[in-house]
């Protein structure tokens, strides 16, 4: 029977019986491989993933799966951390953003998704007067620029009207373009709309306006005086009465907020010619009298003689207000004067005139000859109802 069985088939049946061996021990040491691995959940940059490994500690498993994280990047739990089955482990890259504040740059790396969230890991606060580039809810991106321009206070005049705003560095005229002002042709800015402005800074705007301004006004006419004489002595009579003119006067007006500050004549037209009143004078002297002595007397007090009076003011047509004595009647309008002719009443006479009062003869006149007298009286309505009387006059000294 021995000798049935070949020896091939023992060798065989042996060698088979050995791999079977094998395999059953790689199999149960696989499965055993495997069924001691941990299962954790990795989120790389935001996307999860599910892996089973034998990494002991978070940066093994960040070697495992070939990431090279840096110091940096956000890592939770830490590298040295124990992993432990079902345990998170977050990876979220660093990127490198340039961050200007006022002009000066620094290069910051973070791991925020949003400006806004930046700035407040940089602890920079942004007022609503700031200025920020780009927004807060804008995306952080590997090497992106964001500016911040701190607003500071400053004042604003507008056409003489005060108000206290922010802004941020810049020029004038953009400034002015912030706030919503418009400037007109003329317009006056202080300072200069190529400067920067400055904290605390007074940006003053003057509304400047040229303007044309039309005035009418009356041209008073003159007292034309004409010698008669067929007129007796101290009469006068109109000839012709006078008439105001009228004149058109144009402008050229400056405002300056609104209140003028200059004013230029550009142009005048006559509306209407005045007409000179035309006086006439009487130069008949008068017829002497048997009576006529009558009229001079040497009574105590002073020597009396009758004259014909009228009455003149300072402001008459060619008067200058300054008597033949050198007395200013503008400058004096209650002094009691006359008008004289000096061979009659000697000039600086103190005199008694009826119905006037004391006086001083302290004035003469082209037309004041003989036994006439011309009394000042300041208001040219007085001295036009006194018209032409015949009164005593008592020269005292």
């Amino acid at each position: 029977m021995k000798n049935l069985v070949p020896k091939s088939f023992g060798i065989k049946r042996t060698t088979n019986a050995i791999c079977s061996v094998l395999v059953l021990t790689i199999v149960v040491g696989i499965l055993f491989y495997q069924g001691t691995k941990q299962t954790v959940t990795v989120i790389i940059d935001g996307q999860e993933q599910v892996v089973r490994t034998h990494a002991a500690t978070v940066a093994e498993i960040l070697k495992e799966l070939e990431i090279q994280a840096k110091a940096e990047d956000y890592i939770s739990p830490s590298k040295n951390s124990q992993l432990k089955e079902d345990v998170q482990v977050v990876w979220k890259p660093a990127q490198q953003v340039a961050l200007l504040q006022d002009g000066k740059e620094t290069k910051v790396w973070t791991t925020t998704d949003t400006v806004g969230e930046l700035l407040k890991e940089q602890d920079i606060k942004v007022t609503q007067h700031d200025k920020l580039s780009p927004a807060k809810k804008t995306p952080i991106k590997e090497n992106m620029e964001i500016s911040v321009e701190k607003a500071f206070p400053l004042t604003l005049v507008v056409g003489g009207k005060k108000k206290q705003v922010w802004s941020t560095s810049t020029t004038v005229v953009d400034f002015l373009t912030q706030q919503g002002v418009k400037l007109n042709e003329l317009d006056r800015v202080e300072p200069k709309l190529s400067e920067k402005v400055q904290a605390k800074n007074t940006i003053n705007v003057t509304r400047v306006e040229k303007v044309t301004d039309v005035v009418e006004s009356p041209i008073e006419y003159d007292i034309v005086k004409k010698e008669d004489d067929s007129l007796s002595e101290g009469k006068e009579k109109i000839l012709t009465e006078g008439k105001k003119g009228q004149i058109s006067t144009q402008y050229e007006v400056i405002k300056e907020n609104g209140k003028e500050v200059k004013r230029k004549v550009i142009a005048e037209k006559v509306i209407k010619e005045k007409q000179d009143q035309v006086v006439a004078v009487g130069t008949k002297a008068p017829t002497p009298t048997a009576t006529y002595a009558s009229n001079v007397s040497s009574s105590s007090g002073g020597k009396e003689i009758y004259v014909s009076s009228t009455a003149y003011t300072a402001s008459c047509n060619g008067c200058s207000g300054v008597t033949a004595t050198g007395m200013n009647l503008k400058s004096n309008p209650h002094a009691k004067v006359i008008a004289v002719d000096p061979n009659v009443i000697p000039l600086g006479s103190k005199v008694h005139v009826e119905g006037y009062g004391y006086a001083v003869a302290a004035d003469k006149g082209g037309a004041i000859k003989g036994n006439r007298i011309d009394v000042f009286i300041p208001s040219k309505s007085e001295a036009y109802r006194w018209g032409v009387k015949r009164v005593k006059v008592r020269i005292i000294d």
